[in-house]
């Protein structure tokens, strides 16, 4: 066919065998052919499969007639337990798209979402991205409102059920409202079950859901377009914006240089359902989105601590700062996505960062302040201990001399 078609085009023989790499005999000798209206001798044979006719319609009618989906793999494999066919699949694949039509295909419906009425969100993956000089698997949420089209992305380094709720936290504060529908994909931290419309929602996505107040909208598997939207966004992220081009200082810097970049394609895209910008667009739509009161902080931990004589509290293999006032008290440590929670009567008294390559997290201002009726303040640092503060507050170079002079002074 490439030989007919050249030659149409008015190329020579000769051209048509030095581009094709054949010689001019062949060339001439397939034009004589099909001049000729010679037909290809194995389009008259007769199928392998042919004679398992009957066989074949009688397992098509058992799977609900010709235009229900069809599985060749199981047909040929019924062929062979039932029938003794010798043949392979691929001739039952031959077989079959000769002798039977294509089954008929479903129109899809195109649907325009009203302002706030669903976002889109899924998952996508950036392996081996370089970050603080370390090769880290990052993975970038997405969410998407459908009317709008302003998405937002956040980045998280686990996948677990900790890390889902979070990144719905940050990008529900992003797009600044909580939409009622959330069309999601079936990832086992938010369907325990099942899939799709039948599937069963995770007890913890479940209760989050219902704190938040919005819908949780499962996608049919394999069914990618279903939530085309968020698809496209991640298209055009790893198309337009690939973070993996660049090192990175800190997941914090990849964070607000993705969220830079996103504003910045709101202002110059266009939104298909007003005309306007995408940034006009979630403007307006902005007044019907879900109120964003106090986002519930997700922990997979709760557990009660005493805090020792020390202002410590060992949790996870590391201690951690409170204020002095608690000594003694038995108070709740809740394990965040990020961050490890210290509560007092109800209300967080103090914060660190959750499992970080230090053992022991130390905050000053907890030694600070005055003394309560039960617990005396810790004794002020000396004046050792204060040079040592100055000393590690500068830069080695910046240290001057008389500052270890007064550091040595004071060690005699």
């Amino acid at each position: 066919m490439t030989i007919m078609e050249l030659s149409r085009r008015g190329w020579s023989k000769s051209q048509i065998a030095r581009t094709l790499s054949v010689t001019e005999a062949a060339v001439r000798y397939h034009l004589r052919r099909q001049a000729d209206g010679a037909v290809d001798g194995r389009t008259n044979k007769t199928s392998l499969a042919e004679p398992w006719h009957d066989a074949i319609c009688h397992w098509l009618e058992a799977q609900g007639g010709e235009q229900a989906p069809v599985n060749l793999a199981a047909l040929h494999a019924y062929l062979v337990e039932e029938h003794d066919y010798p043949g392979s699949l691929r001739s039952v694949q031959r077989y079959f798209r000769r002798r039977f039509p294509q089954p008929r295909r479903r129109a899809r419906r195109r649907v325009e979402t009203p302002p706030g009425a669903q976002a889109q969100a899924d998952w996508a993956e950036f392996p081996d991205m370089l970050v603080a000089g370390r090769r880290l698997d990052l993975h970038a949420f997405h969410l998407c409102l459908s009317h709008s089209r302003y998405g937002v992305i956040v980045w998280s380094e686990r996948r677990h059920q900790l890390a889902w709720l979070h990144v719905h936290n940050e990008a529900f504060r992003r797009i600044e409202g909580v939409p009622a529908v959330v069309r999601i994909d079936n990832v086992k931290t938010a369907i325990a079950r099942g899939a799709g419309a039948w599937g069963t929602v995770h007890a913890s996505y479940r209760r989050y859901a219902e704190a938040v107040r919005f819908h949780v909208d499962a996608c049919q598997p394999h069914s990618p377009e279903h939530k085309g939207k968020v698809e496209r966004k991640i298209l055009d992220q790893r198309l337009g914006a690939d973070p993996r081009r660049r090192h990175w200082h800190s997941i914090e810097e990849l964070q607000e240089w993705t969220d830079e970049q996103n504003n910045r394609r709101a202002h110059r895209r266009t939104c298909p359902a007003t005309g306007s910008s995408v940034w006009e667009a979630w403007q307006a739509e902005k007044p019907y989105l879900g109120a964003l009161e106090i986002l519930p902080e997700p922990f997979d931990i709760a557990v009660m601590r005493r805090v020792g004589p020390d202002c410590m509290v060992a949790f996870e293999g590391r201690s951690y700062s409170v204020p002095f006032s608690l000594v003694g008290q038995r108070i709740e440590v809740r394990g965040c996505a990020h961050r490890v929670q210290f509560l007092s009567g109800g209300a967080v008294v103090a914060e660190h960062p959750r499992q970080t390559p230090e053992r022991i997290l130390i905050d000053p201002a907890h030694f600070e302040g005055e003394a309560t009726a039960e617990v005396l303040p810790p004794l002020p640092l000396g004046r050792m201990g204060r040079r040592l503060a100055e000393l590690a507050a500068l830069a080695p170079e910046q240290r001057p001399l008389d500052l270890y002079a007064a550091l040595a002074e004071v060690a005699r």
